[in-house]
Formats: structure tokens, sequence, C-alpha cells
């Protein structure tokens, strides 16, 4: 049984969708199961359709408007630079309301609702594949899976957007009692969950790098800085879920293919820049091609670096 993995990593899902798009149509993967976190739990559902270019066409034109009702950031651009700042008045009018976080991720439950159709859910949902997405119930403080096979259409595009939420700068989620978010606070990557379902074959792609191989910059205010650290205990929990998916893998004779980014792609993967994202997707695609077809000794930083050629 093949499973696909995603990671959770934001704007980074970009890399991932170039990864899945050579390993689906130009290497003709096929899986059974397909799970992700967080943006892994955006693309995993057309990926398990092969709808590649529908997911190409959003991942390369979304922005913030299209994923934050209320976004907590601003991007300004000088001389070509993106710069990233607070927006103190969307922060403000959270406080005065009294909401628990900086901003809103609404629109990003219509997008998902506008991205997989109720058609497409129910084909997918009578086919054998399985999809699966993690998420954080914070109340019991402990990670929960959800597949396809368990939900009507309402409640797993619900449980796909709450996968997303990176509180506390998009939405907090109530559902049954219960207060859920991002699934990457407690599993960026579901190896391990792959393998108990009965995974013996893992295509897993890792929105970081392998190893911590740059100098990070922390941030100039309490904002910034919470952003740094949030993205910290995640690479953490991140190392975790690697660690124990190879020693799983190991110990349950599991082929286990790991695909990371070859370099740091972003700071704030909670910014959505139509331009880097068509970069990364191309380059997530020619990283994959390289990976499996390419040298043994390629130079993965030029690789990264490359500009590869435009989509037909």
């Amino acid at each position: 049984m093949k499973a696909l993995v995603i990671s959770g990593g934001g704007s980074k899902g970009a890399f991932a969708g170039g990864v899945a798009e050579y390993l689906i149509n130009e290497k003709k993967r096929e899986y059974d199961m397909y799970l992700g976190s967080s943006t892994g739990s955006l693309l995993i559902p057309n990926l398990a359709l092969s709808n590649i270019e529908k997911m190409h066409d959003i991942y390369t034109n979304v922005n913030q408007q299209n994923i934050f009702s209320l976004s907590p950031f601003k991007v300004r651009y000088k001389e070509g630079e993106e710069f990233i700042q607070i927006h103190h008045l969307n922060v403000l009018l959270q406080l005065i309301k009294g909401k628990r976080t900086f901003g809103e991720s609404k629109r990003l439950r219509k997008l998902i609702k506008k991205s997989f159709s109720e058609a497409e859910f129910e084909e997918l949902k009578a086919s054998e594949k399985d999809v699966i997405v993690t998420v954080t119930n914070l109340t019991l403080n402990k990670v929960e899976y959800k597949s396809i096979k368990d939900f009507n259409y309402e409640e797993f595009c619900e449980w796909i957007w709450i996968s997303c939420n990176y509180v506390p700068f998009m939405s907090l989620v109530k559902k049954d009692d219960f207060e859920y978010a991002d699934g990457g606070f407690s599993c960026v990557v579901p190896i391990r969950e792959a393998i108990l379902r009965g995974a013996t074959e893992i295509d897993a792609i890792i929105l970081d790098t392998e190893a911590f191989t740059y100098r990070k910059a922390i941030g100039k205010n309490p904002f910034s800085l919470m952003v740094d650290l949030f993205d910290g205990i995640m690479d953490q929990v991140e190392k975790k879920d690697i660690a124990l998916g190879k020693l799983s893998a190991k110990h349950n004779n599991v082929v286990l293919n790991l695909y990371h980014t070859p370099i740091k792609l972003t700071d704030n993967s909670l910014v959505f820049s139509k331009k880097k994202m068509t970069k990364w997707w191309r380059q997530g695609y020619e990283y994959a091609k390289h990976k499996l077809d390419g040298d043994s000794e390629i130079d993965y930083e030029a690789v990264i670096n490359s500009k590869p050629p435009l989509r037909d």
C-alpha cells in the first residue's frame, strides 16, 4: 500500500505541489492513501483526483485576500523587495472585539469549497483511495486524523480548513465542544500515521530543509518575534515527526522516500506571494526531476535558483 504524505508549510505548499506533479504525472506514482497537515491537507484531495492543473492555478494565483478575512500582516514593496509588517489596525480591531486571535481566515474556508466541489468529494469518497487530514484538538491537547470516509462534504471541508488554521494568526474553531487549530501544532509530517494505517511505501514531501544551514534573523518587535518563536517550535515538532517516522519505517520494513526543500524558501509562510509561489512550484518540479532522474552529485543550490522552462 503506497502513501503520499505532505507536511505543513503555508505558502511553501506550492513547492510540494511541484514535487507532487512530477511524482504523479511524470513518474506515474499511484497512491492508496494521501495524508496531509496544514497546507498538505489543502493539496491532497485534488492530488488524489489527479487535479494537478487546478492546484497549480490555485497555488500560483492565491494572495492574502484569498486566505484572510482579516489579515494580521501587511506586505509592502520597496525597490522590488518584500517587507512584512504588522497590520496594527486589524490586530487592534481583534483585541477590541475580545477575539483570541490576531486575524481571521474565513475566506480560506470559501476557497476550499470553491476548489473542491461536492461532486469531486463524492467521487473521491466512493473510490478506494483514502484522504486523511491532520488537526490539533487544543482542548484535549492531542492530534486527531480525519478521514474522508467518515464525514459528509461540509464536515470534511471544515476539517481541511481547521487543519490550516495557524493560530493565533488565523481562526480558532470550536467544533463538537472542542477547540481546534492547525494540525502542525501536534504533527507536521504524519509519516507514522501512514504506517499505522498500513502503508508499505511512502513518499513524504517535507517543506523545510533537511539540516539547519542558515543564520536566523530574530524578529525586532514582539509580534514578529512571536512568528519566529512559533516557527522554531514547529521545526522541533517536525524533526520529532521525521525521527519517529524513520524509526517506524525501519521497524516495519516500510520504504520511506523523503523530499526536503534544498534551501529555506521563506521566513514567513503566512505571506502568500503569487510571484514567489509560482517560482516555488516550478522549483519543486525541477527538484524532484533532478533528485529522481538527475546526477547523484547534483548541486541542489543551483537547482533551486535555476529558471525552469515555462509550463505549457
